[in-house]
């Protein structure tokens, strides 16, 4: 988890940094990820608003990618299944599909603060239906 918040740290989210760290069934780190913008995309040019505005389109939301994903496409192994995966923040419905599809076996969490939220309680659904446990 330690892992998962140093990566955290390189996030340029101004109100919520996430990192995530992937590990083989030996915990040898096989892949780390943080939220951000996608590859070319300058982070100064697209908004990093949460709320606030009328137009969706001005929040960061359709833009940034996720810790979990980065960590999945950066991951330095050539397979991620079975494995398991930090996240400092629990996650949400799109990265659970992720996780499932990629074959993570396990999710460990640090925070889930959004706990209430449908978009986690979608993810919860999907997690237990496809049988990962989350801790």
């Amino acid at each position: 988890m330690a892992v998962a918040v140093l990566s955290a740290q390189r996030s340029k989210d101004p109100s919520t940094q996430v990192g995530a760290c992937i590990v083989n069934q030996e915990n040898k780190v096989v892949a780390t990820g943080y939220n951000g913008m996608p590859n070319g995309c300058d982070d100064a040019q697209l908004p990093w608003a949460r709320s606030g505005t009328a137009d969706w389109l001005d929040t960061k939301h359709p833009y940034v990618c996720h810790a979990e994903l980065n960590a999945i496409i950066n991951r330095n192994s050539a397979d991620v299944r079975g494995c398991t995966i930090y996240v400092t923040l629990f996650p949400c419905y799109e990265c659970a599909k992720l996780i499932i599809q990629a074959g993570i076996k396990n999710v460990v969490y640090l925070s889930d603060k959004y706990n209430r939220r449908r978009e986690t309680v979608a993810s919860r659904r999907l997690l237990n239906t496809a049988r990962v446990p989350y801790t």
